[in-house]
């Protein structure tokens, strides 16, 4: 397996840009920084890449993209069998960066790592989406065919909570489409970044077709504004979502933009009670509630009610700590900002509501300044809450109680987020209406976190997802490629030539 020295001699605390295959020093002279989130210590400075390098950079992409278009596809698919059996045979190094700068638990972070592979591992199999289609004969002579062609420099946004696994969802599918691509990482998790795009240059990807461009606000406001730029993929908050969709609609640039989430699971009195109780532990308190897919809100129905106890027992089960701590089921949030708000939306869950298990401020032997929060659980949380209204983004379960399964459906579908929702059932009709019925994109049936593998498309709906085209699998080649339709005209000799006419051509 491949070590840290022999990709790249070190990680420099202070984050470069990757620039036609070189790190590349920015001359900038704001920086963020990225903190270890379980001691508070500084791992990096990150910097806001003035507006000349990012043109700079876009250039670099927008001349690469004029040879990487003509690279065959069967050979970028090569480079992507390569790239894959890299990122797999260095899963163990990635993760451990994920814990060190991210804070998530190991286990969670080999996870982050494989879904990113299995993205990786996707764009192999691009030949067939990326078939045209032909009609001949449509006229004497004259044949109709369309292919897919790449769009040029196409960018993404990437979050905190998946450092692997998100960028893993943009790059490889761009550039395999044949797109050259900018990649702003977040400035809290830019590590993880760095070996990924070493392990792509080691894979034999030429230059310039991925490049790397640091930086806050100001950089993504460049990209939404770069007239060179086709196509941005955005994961993250609302907030920033939200105007990524519309600066860069803006200014004519094709947009997947995959936002926040609240996504519920549905439990009926006939379910297994074990597997459900389980399940509904993994999903909400995994990766210390800091992803997408969580499963944050509980809608019990019925008789189910009576569970509430034995959940807030197995809540209280989990161990508090250090990501590399392999014993560790709660990892410290990513930030301070994410610890302050978090406590801030409980503490209106305790006054709204009732809360059951308070895992504010627990105490970590050894490390006294960590974002910590263990499980918390609310009870007699209603719609309108701002602890229901609002994503958490931590390890919180709400619990809401209905009495009838119509009640519950109605509760999921008036909430705002369409990116998942789940049941445990044993009645197959019961799931069938659920499936039908639901209006968030991605649906499980006891099964608790419903991300679909990457032969299909990530397709959260409704306030969590805004554009025409979801992530990766079949939708993601559509985002990143345009229809070209040739109408060509071979005139046997014997056939009479055109005659002048100004009328509206038809085939006949």
């Amino acid at each position: 397996m491949l070590s840290h020295s022999m990709i790249r001699r070190n990680f420099s605390t202070v984050s470069k840009n990757y620039v036609n295959g070189q790190w590349v020093s920015s001359k900038g002279d704001v920086f963020f920084e990225s903190k270890n989130p379980a001691t508070q210590e500084v791992v990096r400075r990150v910097p806001q890449t003035p507006k000349s390098e990012f043109d700079e950079i876009v250039s670099v992409a927008k001349n690469t993209f004029e040879e990487w278009k003509n690279v065959p596809l069967m050979t970028r698919i090569r480079y992507m069998f390569e790239y894959q059996r890299l990122v797999n045979e260095n899963t163990e190094e990635l993760a451990k960066l994920i814990t060190h700068e991210h804070g998530k638990t190991l286990v969670d972070s080999r996870g982050d790592v494989f879904r990113g592979f299995e993205v990786v591992e996707s764009t192999t199999s691009f030949s067939s989406h990326l078939l045209g289609e032909t009609l001949e004969n449509l006229a004497s002579g004259v044949d109709t065919y369309s292919y897919r062609h790449p769009l040029g420099v196409c960018a993404g946004v990437a979050p905190f909570n998946f450092p692997a696994m998100i960028p893993l969802w943009m790059f490889p599918v761009s550039i395999t489409c044949g797109n050259t691509f900018v990649l702003k990482p977040s400035e809290r998790v830019g590590t993880t970044t760095e070996m990924l795009v070493d392990l792509l240059e080691k894979s034999g990807v030429p230059k310039g077709v991925v490049n790397i461009v640091n930086g806050g606000k100001d950089t993504v406001t460049h990209i939404c504004q770069h007239p060179d730029i086709k196509a941005i993929s955005f994961v993250g908050s609302n907030t920033a979502g939200e105007y990524i969709y519309k600066e860069g609609s803006k200014h004519g640039k094709r947009v997947q933009s995959n936002m926040g989430a609240k996504n519920h699971c549905i439990v009926l009195p006939d379910a297994d009670k074990e597997d459900t109780l389980n399940a509904l532990i993994g999903a909400t308190f995994g990766s210390t509630g800091q992803r997408c897919m969580a499963l944050s809100v509980t809608v019990l129905v019925g008789e189910a009610q009576e569970w509430v106890p034995e959940l807030v027992e197995l809540g209280k089960k989990l161990k508090v700590g250090p990501g590399h701590d392999e014993t560790v089921d709660i990892a410290p949030l990513n930030s301070a900002e994410a610890l302050d708000r978090v406590e801030r939306l409980i503490e209106s869950g305790a006054r709204d509501g009732t809360l059951l298990l308070d895992g504010r401020r627990p105490t970590v032997e050894g490390y006294p300044d960590g974002n910590w929060v263990g499980p918390t659980v609310i009870d007699n949380v209603k719609p309108g809450m701002e602890c229901y209204d609002e994503e958490i983004f931590g390890p919180v379960m709400l619990i809401l109680r209905a009495d009838t399964y119509q009640e519950a459906i109605d509760i999921v579908n008036q909430n705002k987020y369409g990116n998942g929702a789940a049941i445990f059932t044993r009645s197959g009709s019961a799931a069938r209406k659920f499936q039908r019925d639901i209006e968030a994109g991605q649906i499980g049936i006891n099964l608790p976190i419903p991300v679909p593998l990457p032969m299909f498309s990530f397709t959260g709906n409704k306030a969590s997802f805004w554009g025409q085209n979801n992530f990766y699998g079949k939708a993601g080649v559509k985002f990143n490629t345009q229809w070209k339709t040739i109408t060509s005209r071979w005139r046997e000799e014997s056939e009479e030539v055109y005659k002048v006419s100004t009328a509206m051509p038809t085939m006949k």
